[in-house]
């Protein structure tokens, strides 16, 4: 699949990468995104332009789930990432994933419910969170993101319909987040806000 100058792949597709492609291996499995996604692909999307605009020091994914965002970000920001997911069988595949595409160096990642874990506030606050996941934990960590987001900063927010797009929305302006861009691949939406 290819978003931008990422191209999300299987093992067997490692021949389809173009000199500048950013190529991320994740094998179909046990934990969401594989890059077939609107909202994978979306975020992806997101990730290169907000790279492209900013300097980006850190990063946080909130519900990791396979890792490829976070090896996105690794992989065009050259920055730490801290990814996080409430399941562990994800998190399992993740640690794979991000060895299986050689950033594990910059990639850490835990296995938390929410961002209230220590990790989260020693590794912050970050130029970047992403979080794709559903639109309820969406709205419900709005305050918890807002925190983690440093002043200047950028959140990418996706796993949301477009009939869910102004509830989430609503919730991020009223943590003092100002809408940057909005996308929307088949019905999915992925939302980018920015920190004063």
């Amino acid at each position: 699949v290819r978003a931008g100058r990422f191209l999300v792949h299987g093992g067997h597709d490692r021949g389809e990468a173009r000199p500048n492609d950013i190529a991320i291996e994740i094998e179909a499995g046990e934990a969401f995104g594989t890059g077939h996604h609107g909202t994978t692909a979306g975020c992806l999307l997101a990730i290169e332009r907000v790279v492209k605009t900013r300097p980006v020091r850190n990063a946080l994914d909130v519900g990791t789930g396979s890792g490829v965002l976070a090896i996105g970000i690794a992989r065009l920001a050259h920055c730490p990432v801290l990814a996080s997911d409430i399941d562990p069988v994800a998190t399992r595949v993740a640690v794979q994933n991000v060895r299986l595409n050689g950033v594990a160096p910059m990639v850490e990642v835990v296995t938390a419910a929410g961002i209230e874990h220590r990790l989260f506030a020693v590794n912050g606050p970050y130029d970047l969170v992403v979080a794709n996941i559903l639109a309820g934990p969406l709205v419900a960590l709005a305050p918890a993101i807002a925190q983690r987001v440093a002043p200047g900063g950028t959140v990418i927010l996706s796993g949301l319909t477009t009939s869910q797009q102004v509830r989430v929305a609503a919730a991020y302006r009223r943590q003092g987040l100002l809408p940057a861009a909005t996308g929307i691949i088949d019905d999915w939406v992925t939302l980018t806000f920015a920190r004063p």
